[in-house]
């Protein structure tokens, strides 16, 4: 079916996108055969390699690729030099325009998840070229009999998550042993991941990793990633719609069957899909409910639109499948959030629930901390959590400057 444009309000800004700019400045003056060379090496160098440009993947072929690793993952192991109680668990694989490849794997040890242990093996042609770790440390432990038990791991993990001002803070599931090999040299652990609200009403996922010989805790971080911003109206727009019988759905079946729910001031679950017996949905207020249901829906395609046609990536997971977004999430709340969870983005609607966090950058941060879930999956802590929130904010500031609407110019807020 063809969308017909519909009216949409959108916000200002999510985060402040930190953006480097890397430039290589050339000294004036005189000129020597000696400046003269390096500066042509330095034009030499700096040419785009077309043979390590990222090669689009069908579905197929990917899953092909995934198959193969899967099929030589002892084989891999061995040739990596890893020890016998060691197993590699194949969590992706890209390709390059040359034929490299690239295989991401996490690791095992005597069976437990190796956190912190995955590496990345570049190969072409069948022959390693280099491996990327995320350890250079032997994922070795004395033993694997915990001292500590799961109930005291839970206890001291709610515990943080109390300290750290959520509320009602639960085990989602029992702890789970683990090899800790984030920090340092690996150590039996526990990781417990405590539910419930944070203290400004975001859900929560804190994951808290605790020694299993001491007891101590090692270190934590939520992994429920959040953005902010301030709601603008972004004009009229075509959106992806699905029609069933003699009404319409906020359902974008051309782009991996993306689904817009209103949460209606909930805040669980997926609320009620939007629906309608016109194929136009909100009037630019945010006291219609549909406007913010346009907007994410709006900020979800333009961005899946944008790492297909400019990264070749076939949806944040490169399966074809979208994640979902619910809009009208509490009651003014101020913040807007991605949950590994449920795969999905979450919007509430701000001051005086007149604001909706739901501009295009707002969106495209979100889902881009799907897409570094799913590659880097960067721990949401230190470092690596801060170039996991850069990330999302420069690559929304990408999005926002290809979408190129004139009603929400590209802009670094």
């Amino acid at each position: 079916m063809s969308p017909t444009p519909q009216r949409r309000a959108t916000a200002a800004g999510a985060l402040v996108a930190a953006a480097a700019l890397v430039a290589v400045g050339m000294q004036a003056g005189t000129a020597t055969a000696a400046a003269d060379a390096t500066a042509s090496q330095a034009r030499t160098a700096a040419q785009p390699n077309p043979g390590a440009a990222n090669l689009v993947l069908s579905a197929s072929e990917r899953a092909t690729l995934i198959s193969e690793a899967n099929s030589t993952t002892a084989q891999a192991a061995k040739a990596l030099g890893l020890g016998s109680g060691e197993k590699l668990v194949v969590r992706d694989v890209a390709k390059d325009a040359d034929g490299t490849t690239h295989t991401t794997y996490e690791r095992t040890y005597d069976g437990l998840p190796v956190l912190g242990g995955d590496l990345t093996v570049h190969a072409k042609g069948g022959v390693t070229k280099s491996v990327t770790k995320a350890t250079q440390h032997e994922i070795k432990v004395a033993d694997t009999n915990a001292t500590v038990s799961t109930a005291a791991a839970e206890g001291q993990a709610v515990s943080a998550a109390n300290s750290a001002g959520s509320k009602q803070s639960k085990a989602d599931k029992g702890a789970r042993k683990v090899i800790w090999a984030g920090s340092g040299v690996p150590v039996l652990a526990f990781e417990t991941v405590v539910g419930g609200l944070q203290d400004d009403g975001t859900p929560s996922r804190l994951h808290v990793i605790t020694d299993a010989k001491t007891g101590a805790k090692i270190t934590q971080w939520q992994a429920v990633e959040t953005g902010t911003g301030n709601t603008q109206y972004s004009g009229q727009v075509t959106l992806g719609t699905t029609q069933s019988g003699s009404s319409y759905t906020l359902t974008d079946g051309g782009r991996g069957g993306h689904k817009t729910y209103n949460l209606n001031g909930g805040s669980s679950g997926t609320g009620t899909l939007f629906s309608n017996s016109t194929d136009t949905w909100g009037n630019g207020l945010p006291s219609n409910k549909e406007t913010a249901g346009a907007d994410a829906a709006y900020g979800a395609q333009l961005t899946w639109d944008y790492y297909k046609t400019v990264h070749g990536r076939n949806g944040l997971r490169n399966d074809g499948v979208a994640p979902y977004s619910r809009v009208h999430y509490g009651n003014a709340y101020v913040n807007a959030f991605w949950d590994d969870s449920c795969f999905c983005m979450t919007y509430g609607d701000g001051t005086a629930n007149n604001k909706p966090l739901t501009s295009i950058d707002v969106a495209a941060h979100e889902m881009t901390h799907g897409l570094t879930s799913v590659t880097g999956n960067m721990t949401y802590s230190g470092e690596s959590g801060g170039l996991n929130e850069a990330t999302s904010d420069i690559m929304a500031a990408a999005v926002e400057f290809w979408a190129n609407n004139p009603s929400d110019v590209g802009d670094y807020l």
